[in-house]
């Protein structure tokens, strides 16, 4: 028998500001964007909006953050702790600490875990005024072009060279300065935001930008993130571990699964931002001057076979009475086969938001001189939040 199921209509902003009205490196497999995708990235909009100013990311739950913020709400009404296994851009753990909750956020990427310190663990009243101090210094250092200008501003072209000699010149700074460790990761994600905020893709650091993106003649400007207050339910955490071999760790009054669920590696959409916080200036391969670890360093989330086991390890493994998955309907799993996985843990409800497929995927696949070939398959897609409890819930529909 199904679980409940609960349908939720959306429009879609996600990745509105992925396209800016340039072309795409033919050479990647993708074409001019169609007009209707002629968005512009929308600029900073204060502090009124959560996550308003992260970084660019797929997957990153921007669209969906008041349907997870509510059924966590709707799980925990007197609030509670809640581990956020797979990071990723921060955006769910940002958005928990800000409502009260004590969160622990944990990813496997070192620029996922960067987000993490920077804005579930880092407490503003502590950080905020030390960053700007850095963040004052940084802005007077002379750009001078280095590893990072000739891997991701000339090799490949996802920088404009100057923006390139001014990120070059800040991160060596930063990493002579000695911080300490929540602080340098304030500063770190200023850096990672002000260079997004600038850079020549469509979202991705797979593909770039046949022609500069008007964002990406613009120079460089550090801001300082949007850091929350601690919350008075004691001090929140930011790990980096792999989600299988740390799940026996993990204990909370609610966990959140939000795995990969397909072949695509966030390390390799994101390895302009994996390098930029590692500073090993790695070997590289391929268009897109990836690092070469990104053909070893695998998830079994991203394989077809190994995902599933993964996944259910997790899932049987990790200390709580409630659990949230949030799934893709694009995913190696199906509705079904995560039911009959989660049914073993408690009473399983779903909630269904369609919306629409990424960018890249809308605009259709072509080849290396830009022509069509094939058809543009469906144009959105559903996640699935399946709540995972002891007792049924009343789930707000739209929160």
């Amino acid at each position: 028998m199904n679980p409940p199921l609960y349908s939720v209509s959306e429009t879609g902003e996600g990745d509105r500001e992925a396209v800016e009205g340039a072309t795409l490196k033919r050479s990647a497999g993708f074409p001019p964007p169609p007009p209707s995708f002629g968005w512009s990235p929308s600029p900073a909009k204060g502090r009124g909006r959560i996550g308003e100013r992260m970084i660019k990311y797929i997957g990153s739950k921007r669209a969906l953050l008041g349907h997870v913020t509510g059924a966590v709400r709707a799980a925990l009404p007197d609030g509670g702790t809640v581990c956020d296994l797979f990071s990723g851009s921060a955006r769910v753990g940002h958005a928990l600490k800000g409502q009260g909750f004590r969160v622990w956020s944990n990813d496997h990427n070192a620029y996922a875990h960067t987000l993490a310190t920077a804005y579930v663990q880092a407490d503003r009243e502590r950080w905020a005024a030390q960053a700007e101090v850095v963040l004052t210094e940084l802005r007077t250092v002379a750009p001078e072009a280095g590893w990072f200008t000739k891997a991701f501003c000339e090799d490949a072209r996802f920088f404009h060279p100057d923006n390139g000699a001014r990120i070059d010149a800040m991160r060596t700074r930063i990493e002579a300065m000695g911080l300490e460790p929540e602080l340098k990761a304030v500063v770190l994600v200023a850096l990672m935001e002000a260079a997004d905020r600038v850079d020549s893709t469509a979202g991705l650091q797979m593909a770039y930008m046949k022609q500069w993106a008007p964002r990406a003649l613009k120079p460089l400007e550090l801001r300082l993130p949007d850091l929350l207050l601690g919350v008075a339910a004691g001090p929140c955490k930011a790990t980096r571990g792999d989600a299988v071999e740390i799940a026996d760790q993990v204990e909370a009054d609610l966990v959140y699964l939000d795995p990969p669920y397909n072949q695509h590696s966030y390390l390799a959409n994101y390895h302009c931002w994996e390098s930029l916080v590692l500073w090993d200036k790695p070997e590289t391969y391929g268009v897109a001057n990836k690092r070469v670890d990104v053909k070893t360093r695998k998830s079994p989330f991203n394989s077809r076979p190994g995902i599933g086991p993964a996944l259910q390890s997790v899932v049987e493994r990790v200390k709580t009475p409630n659990l949230i998955v949030s799934f893709n309907d694009e995913g190696y799993l199906s509705r079904d086969d995560l039911t009959a996985m989660l049914s073993a843990r408690g009473h399983v409800q779903v909630v269904e938001i369609p919306r629409p497929r990424y960018v890249g995927a809308r605009i259709g696949i072509h080849n290396r001189k830009g022509e069509k070939v094939g058809a543009v398959g469906r144009l959105r897609n559903v996640e699935h939040l399946f709540v995972v409890t002891q007792e049924p819930l009343s789930l707000p529909v739209a929160a």
